[in-house]
């Protein structure tokens, strides 16, 4: 007997044994009595069993019919749901999403707002919303989507540019009067410096971009929480590299002020990180329209 047995085979006799009739089943089908005959022959030929009994004017299966018959109805029925279901999760605005961001303000007030107009939008989509700031990846773990700041490595996933974030180094007047205003980037080595993820710190001059000067900062705190550098250099405990975004309202209030007028750093482009794939879920297109559109409208 030959193991490979055709689902192509097996189909045909259910519908066979289901329908009542060769002419019945072939009708349900599309395809001839004769060729349905010739299937039924092959599946009894490869497992050595006679499954239908059938004369000129009737039909009838057989004890191993039967049997294979509930059993093979049953998987069927079971792949028909598997499939439907695959279709349905696939084509609707329904099921789950996994989303990992950076923290901070970028995350935790402008991505957090953006998930939560769109399930305001489509309240049948559920989103898991990650904080954690170590490197994940897209195809062995856990999550569908990552928002990310800086550059990126070639990894063959899609990365969608959201917006360019504007950079600074601020501190609070009462740590510029006590330890003095830094003149050039290689003053800050002679600062307290809160350092984020990068501690590696580049600046171009404002009339000749060609001038780089590169430093690798030093400081008492070291924290990857924009939030918390925020607040700790409004405390007047040092000197922060952060997005002009986190920290708009402090500089109109005077409470921050950037350090430098000759120097500046580059801008760091934000993304939406996904998987390159053909099919993906109606949901996860939905996601990254609404998130194209959401940033293309407000930055």
């Amino acid at each position: 007997m030959n193991q490979e047995i055709s689902l192509a085979d097996i189909k045909a006799f259910t519908v066979i044994a289901e329908a009542g009739s060769f002419t019945a089943a072939a009708e349900l089908l599309g395809c001839s009595r004769s060729y349905l005959s010739r299937q039924l022959t092959h599946l009894e030929a490869e497992l050595g069993v006679s499954l239908i009994t059938r004369t000129t004017r009737a039909q009838r299966l057989t004890e191993q019919g039967e049997q294979l018959f509930s059993h093979c109805k049953t998987a069927l029925d079971n792949i028909a749901s598997a499939v439907a279901m695959t279709m349905d999760n696939a084509q609707n605005l329904h099921g789950h999403i996994n989303i990992n961001c950076v923290g901070g303000f970028l995350g935790e007030e402008v991505v957090a707002n953006v998930v939560s107009e769109f399930i305001n939008l489509h309240p049948e989509v559920t989103v898991n919303l990650d904080f954690s700031s170590e490197r994940v990846d897209l195809v062995l773990g856990k999550f569908d989507m990552v928002f990310r700041m800086g550059a990126l490595a070639d990894s063959g996933l899609v990365a969608r540019k959201l917006m360019m974030i504007k950079n600074g180094v601020f501190a609070s007047p009462k740590y510029l009067s006590m330890a003095g205003t830094p003149q050039h980037p290689k003053d800050l080595l002679r600062h307290q410096c809160i350092s984020g993820s990068v501690s590696h710190w580049e600046f171009l001059h404002q009339s000749d971009v060609t001038q780089k000067v590169e430093v690798d900062i030093v400081g008492n705190v070291r924290c990857k929480n924009g939030r918390v550098m925020k607040n700790i250099a409004l405390s007047g405990n040092g000197i922060a590299r952060l997005p002009y975004l986190y920290c708009q309202t402090e500089l109109d209030n005077q409470q921050l002020t950037p350090v430098f007028d000759d120097w500046f750093m580059a801008d760091s482009p934000f993304y939406l990180i996904y998987h390159k794939d053909n099919y993906q879920p109606e949901r996860l297109k939905a996601f990254t329209k609404f998130v194209t559109e959401y940033f293309n409208h407000h930055f």
